[in-house]
């Protein structure tokens, strides 16, 4: 019996089978760069803008005699109702090393997504995300990432007096804001050619260090 039309049925079997491995050797390739690139990406603390208690700002502020005694007033009824709600944005710095130097590739990132939690002073508040999608170019240089802030600090430390939760508002937000005492939990998704696609795991983005 002839049997070279099944050898030949083999041999279109196999190279039908390498044509199929070999993309997606190609497709695993570049998956295995985005990721790469996802995590060269790193992010800061950068600053607290435009705080406010009450709709009272406070940025040229130091300590609770600052305030004018009608300021004085409307932040103590707000105190004895439990609420003390404060405002503002807290600005995170991205960098996306991508420039082309180093054998990597110039790659430009798309943040669509920044699901986050704020901490302070280690302890978990108020959550969010980004409102669009932000750009962050390969070039070395940092990109601002303006999360607007919104809580009710008598709901998260109701455990502290009046003159303590002003005092924390000041320290965050006033004259010499601590942002040391900030840090936010995220988890970033970035838009790729392959799509999007969520950083591995959440990091905790400080001020001290880009992250």
């Amino acid at each position: 019996m002839n049997k070279r039309p099944f050898s030949g049925l083999r041999s279109i079997a196999a190279m039908m089978a390498l044509a199929v491995i070999i993309p997606g050797c190609a497709t695993l390739t570049q998956m295995a760069g985005a990721l790469s690139n996802l995590q060269r990406l790193k992010f800061k603390v950068a600053g607290v803008a435009d705080f406010t208690v009450s709709g009272i700002a406070i940025a040229g502020k130091q300590k609770i005699g600052d305030f004018t005694l009608l300021d004085g007033i409307n932040l103590m009824a707000a105190y004895r109702s439990r609420k003390l709600p404060a405002g503002f944005t807290l600005n995170i710095e991205a960098i996306n090393p991508n420039d082309g130097t180093g054998g990597s590739p110039q790659t430009s990132s798309t943040l669509t997504s920044f699901e986050w939690r704020l901490l302070i002073d280690d302890k978990p508040t108020v959550s969010g995300n980004i409102a669009r999608p932000i750009e962050i170019p390969g070039t070395g240089q940092s990109a601002a990432i303006p999360l607007q802030i919104s809580l009710n600090l008598v709901e998260f430390f109701g455990e502290k007096g009046y003159n303590d939760l002003l005092n924390l508002a000041l320290a965050l937000g006033g004259a010499q804001s601590d942002i040391s005492r900030l840090a936010i939990d995220a988890q970033p998704r970035v838009s790729t050619p392959l799509g999007e696609i969520t950083y591995p795991g959440r990091i905790t983005i400080v001020s001290q260090e880009y992250r």
